[in-house]
């Protein structure tokens, strides 16, 4: 029987297996930043453990760090500590450091891939859970707690059971106005947020082969919110023109390289233990309405009836009701809003902004609406700045701030206020997950934009 394309990357990383037990995995890439790695990092230190390949890890401040004046002194003291004590540790053990003001600096998901040191056929981790975004290059890569960030810091390698697999194959042309981001809110909507529990997905067929690297790496981003360890993609013509360019791959290793990356794929006759299949002119632009991102549905599609909804979840259904101020057989098109975001791990890359960019240009934002837009990166910050996409935000409203994971996660200046309503591009709607008592609802880039240039909820495609 042949092999997947998760086997074959498995299999080559094996170091020991434990009879009965997990395996003894070989990490090749080790991604680190300001909030998982001090503990693990001083837990170090007491058990007087170096740092065993420093050079195999990579680490930026990304998470709570402010997304405005970055060239004055952070001023909440914790996350003032966090980034010093990051500072502190990459320079004791030499271990790469883009903080703020270096020209790499960024959400740590987004600069991996764009500097080159994401990989096809990589393991790679980072004590963060959207780490399943470097699987767009064929990876196996997942996010890890903080005690296995000090594994993996002491001995490159991490204890791991291996999951099983299931492929989501998605073919045909998909409809006008829906993206990367629609794909993967229709998914969980369907499959549900712990339809893919125990499992590693890869995402095949003819509509995946047609999207472009960024585009994957959002559909990846978010395979860990149907429950999935994570999520790959097979490496093809569009990852290698996508590798080709970047900064920090070098010639000899994009030679080296190429022939092995040219053989990831899952084998015709390979097992999958699970597959699903998905017609791509099926799936609408999405929207979330609870308080998971399986809670998702057509933009202009009424919100369930309970008596439609498993009686198993109905608790939850009410529950995600009465916090997002909804009734069952709403129509949540129409719906004013108050704040949009546009950014994080999962949207904040130069084609993201481009979308948005493309849409609202020679357009205002509504007057009530506040927009963040927060780039992914110093160098997706310069490149917009360089395609004119900095001007064409600021004169129709926007407010551009610089890289960080910002009103993703409100670990950081950007909040949004309690019982406001917030269309993001971010992953999660979780409750308070961008601010106390603030009320999330996920979509795309152009949903985003389409909702801050008219006020409320919208279908992007009337303007198209």
């Amino acid at each position: 029987m042949g092999k997947t394309l998760f086997d074959k990357i498995w299999e080559r990383h094996i170091v020991k297996e434990i009879e009965a037990g997990p395996s003894v995995l070989y990490i090749d890439r080790h991604y680190i930043h300001e909030v998982t790695s001090p503990q693990a990092f001083r837990s170090l230190e007491e058990k007087n453990l170096p740092v065993f390949r420093p050079q195999q890890v990579w680490a930026t401040a990304d998470h709570n760090i402010p997304t405005t004046d970055q060239h004055l002194p952070i001023k909440d003291v914790l996350s003032a500590q966090q980034v010093q004590l990051l500072t502190e540790h990459c320079r004791k053990h030499n271990i790469r450091l883009a903080g703020i003001g270096h020209p790499f600096n960024g959400i740590v998901h987004v600069i991996g891939p764009e500097l080159g040191l994401t990989r096809p056929g990589m393991t790679i981790v980072c004590g963060d859970s959207h780490t399943s975004t470097h699987g767009a290059f064929g990876c196996i890569a997942f996010g890890i707690g903080t005690s296995e960030v000090e594994m993996v810091l002491a001995t490159q390698c991490l204890l791991q059971h291996k999951p099983k697999m299931m492929r989501i194959r998605i073919d045909g042309h998909l409809q006008k106005g829906v993206l990367a981001k629609d794909i993967i809110l229709y998914l969980i909507a369907r499959l549900t947020a712990n339809g893919a529990t125990g499992y590693f997905i890869e995402f095949a067929g003819d509509t995946i082969q047609r999207l472009s690297m960024e585009a994957r790496m959002t559909i990846c981003n978010m395979s860990i919110e149907m429950g999935a360890r994570g999520g790959l993609i097979a490496p093809d013509a569009t990852t290698f023109d996508y590798l080709r360019i970047r900064e920090l791959l070098s010639e000899e290793t994009w030679e080296n390289e190429l022939p092995y990356w040219q053989n990831l794929y899952s084998d015709t006759d390979a097992h999958f233990d699970r597959e699903v299949y998905i017609a791509a002119e099926t799936i609408p632009p999405m929207i979330t309405y609870g308080t998971n991102p399986g809670m998702g549905l057509a933009v202009n599609s009424p919100l369930p009836l309970a008596e439609d909804i498993m009686p198993a979840a109905r608790k939850d259904y009410h529950n995600a009701l009465a916090y997002m101020g909804f009734q069952e057989g709403q129509l949540l098109e129409g719906l004013p809003v108050d704040y949009v975001f546009i950014g994080s791990c999962t949207n904040a890359r130069i084609e993201d902004l481009r979308v948005v960019a493309n849409f609202i240009k020679g357009k205002k934002k509504a007057d009530h609406i506040t927009a963040w837009i927060v780039p992914g990166s110093r160098q997706v910050a310069d490149q917009a700045e360089k395609e004119g996409i900095g001007a064409i935000l600021r004169e129709a409203g926007f407010q551009l701030r610089q890289p960080g994971c910002s009103a993703c996660l409100a670990m950081n200046d950007d909040k949004v206020p309690a019982g406001k309503y917030c269309v993001s591009t971010s992953n999660r709607n979780f409750e308070g997950r961008q601010g106390l008592n603030a009320r999330t609802i996920l979509a795309s880039p152009l949903t985003a934009a389409a909702a801050a240039v008219t006020g409320r909820i919208c279908d992007a495609r009337q303007f198209l």
